[in-house]
């Protein structure tokens, strides 16, 4: 189905803001071209403003989520509906990649995930390396390994300068929300 002829795999880490925005801000100019984006998001299950958003750039974009609302929390272990939820997610990307049905996968979160050890950076790594010659991977989250940085095509650290959050100011609607 792919209007892309090389796919490449993106990394959006780091610790400021904008990583999903980033991977969003594909999607968005992608649909613009008439190319289908499937997003996966690894531990979101909030009600953001993009899942309405995307409603309206249905079928060019779909975001499904497998996350708590509340998102997940890093525990040692980590709790195990967290990894439950992750694994679906993981086994969906993984369907995807192979249904034929978008030109863009993103893994949205799915880096954090294994920062939080939800899933393996073996998991992800394999992943990567199963991607579609004419599908765009794209994996958000901080923390990104060694591994995957050395992995992916391209990589692009989002570096936190400033943020209101230190004044304590909370999520926005429609701006983090």
């Amino acid at each position: 189905m792919s209007g892309i002829d090389k796919g490449y795999v993106h990394i959006y880490t780091g610790d400021g803001k904008g990583k999903t925005t980033a991977a969003l801000g594909l999607a968005l100019r992608a649909a613009g071209r008439g190319l289908r984006s499937h997003i996966v998001q690894f531990m979101k299950g909030q009600p953001y403003g993009e899942l309405d958003a995307v409603k309206i750039l249905y079928p060019l974009v779909v975001i499904e989520q497998y996350g708590d609302e509340s998102f997940c929390r890093f525990t040692d272990p980590p709790d195990p509906g967290d990894i439950g939820r992750a694994r679906v997610a993981f086994d969906r990307l993984i369907e995807l990649m192979g249904s034929g049905t978008c030109d863009i996968l993103i893994g949205d979160e799915a880096i954090t995930a294994v920062t939080f050890k939800l899933i393996s950076e073996d998991d992800l790594l394999a992943v990567m390396r199963k991607k579609p010659e004419g599908m765009e991977l794209v994996l958000t989250g901080r923390g990104a390994t060694e591994g995957l940085i050395h992995a992916a095509d391209l990589v692009t650290e989002m570096k936190e300068i400033k943020h209101y959050y230190t004044k304590g100011i909370l999520a926005r609607k429609g701006i983090e929300l």
